[in-house]
């Protein structure tokens, strides 16, 4: 105890300024850290809690060299030397540019400036939305030049603020604002320039995800042409600067008008071309003899008819002979074997009392009586007596 008031009592010791290089790191689930800081004769151990760590504008780690503000003490416990650090900062690089790096490379690692997922900006935006100050030459330039460019743009502006602690949430909000209002296209978001801890709202890890999650394409234009934040690889498209949005993205009144005029005497040259190669497909048929003398064709084609009819008739005339003759011959071969020719040659058929023709003597019996068909007309008679053949 008498050490460890030495060391808290002494001015010296009560505000120091310590760098060495960072090991045995751990962030606890408390959110204190600890680690020792070394250097190449000593080294340190150090404990920074909670309340100071949650101030820390980049993730320290294990090889990294830093500059600690804080005071020493005595960690009775262990009976060991101990630096409370309230304050830390990257050796040799400033911690907004590691913190904006260590961003950059997280954000890009999980997809988020994919160009892939970029989206193309409306030919002809009807209204615009805009998310910058309410106040500022940003603003008028971005007015001015739409209006100079397509007075018909109507704007919408959703005021936020644009630097400073609470600037990263107000843009937030008025993104959100304005993506929420019908017939919006497309948004335009930044500010004029500064030093980059002005720019250092727009390098905020919840507005690149606002930015990716809004519903239509987004312009980020924040500050100079060299300048680049976290919002810009976010965003669907960069400007170098707000003015230059408005220029990407409202197109110009005389430009479109040019363009239409260049297309209207398109039209008007491929209209003639057209028209003049109809009319000299329409003399060509003007000028065929089908055309002049429709009356000689027709004649020829009455004439062609008058003989097909002439051919018809002589060709059916010679098949229906064909067939009358064909029928006589085949009309004698039937009549040839007609069971009445033979009749009328003097012979008879005789059928028994159940209808059966009589073949042989055999087949009736003296007595029976029998049907005898001649060729003209018919007898009954009975058998008196019969003769079989051996």
């Amino acid at each position: 105890m008498y050490i460890k008031r030495l060391l808290e009592n002494d001015t010296k010791l009560a505000s120091v300024w310590v760098q060495g290089e960072i090991s045995n790191f751990k962030w606890h689930t408390s959110g204190h850290i600890y680690f020792t800081v070394k250097d190449e004769t000593a080294q340190l151990k150090c404990v920074m809690f909670r309340s100071a760590a949650q101030r820390l504008r980049f993730k320290p780690d294990n090889g990294m060299q830093v500059l600690l503000w804080g005071n020493v003490t005595v960690y009775e416990r262990d009976g060991a030397y101990q630096f409370y650090a309230q304050e830390m900062e990257p050796a040799g690089v400033g911690a907004l540019h590691l913190q904006y790096e260590q961003l950059k490379r997280k954000l890009e690692a999980e997809g988020l400036f994919d160009a892939a997922r970029k989206r193309p900006l409306p030919l002809m935006p009807r209204r615009i939305g805009l998310v910058t100050a309410p106040t500022g030459a940003a603003l008028r330039d971005m007015i001015s030049i739409s209006r100079r460019r397509f007075p018909g743009v109507r704007l919408l502006l959703a005021p936020a603020l644009v630097q400073g602690a609470d600037a990263p949430a107000s843009l937030v909000r008025a993104l959100e604002l304005v993506a929420r209002e019908p017939e919006i296209d497309v948004v335009i978001i930044g500010r004029g320039g500064g030093s980059l801890e002005d720019l250092w709202a727009f390098n905020d890890e919840e507005l690149a995800r606002a930015i990716r999650a809004c519903p239509v394409p987004v312009v980020s234009a924040v500050g100079h042409e060299t300048d680049y934040t976290i919002a810009d690889f976010a965003a669907d498209m960069r400007a170098p600067t707000p003015s230059g949005a408005v220029e990407m993205v409202v197109p110009s009144r005389l430009d479109l008008q040019g363009q239409i005029d260049s297309l209207r005497l398109r039209l008007v040259s491929v209209t003639r071309r057209l028209v003049e190669r109809k009319r000299l497909r329409l003399r060509a048929l003007a000028e065929r003899p089908v055309l002049l003398r429709p009356q000689g064709r027709l004649l020829q084609d009455r004439q062609r008819l008058d003989d097909l009819v002439r051919r018809l008739g002589f060709a059916s005339g010679r098949r229906i002979e064909r067939n009358r003759q064909r029928l006589g011959s085949l009309a004698g071969r039937l009549d040839a074997l007609s069971p009445l020719s033979v009749l009328s040659r003097g012979y008879s058929i005789t059928r028994a009392a159940d209808g059966s023709v009589v073949r042989s003597a055999s087949a009736v019996q003296t007595g029976d009586a029998v049907s005898i068909m001649l060729h003209k007309g018919s007898l009954v008679a009975r058998v008196e007596s019969k003769t079989e053949e051996s």
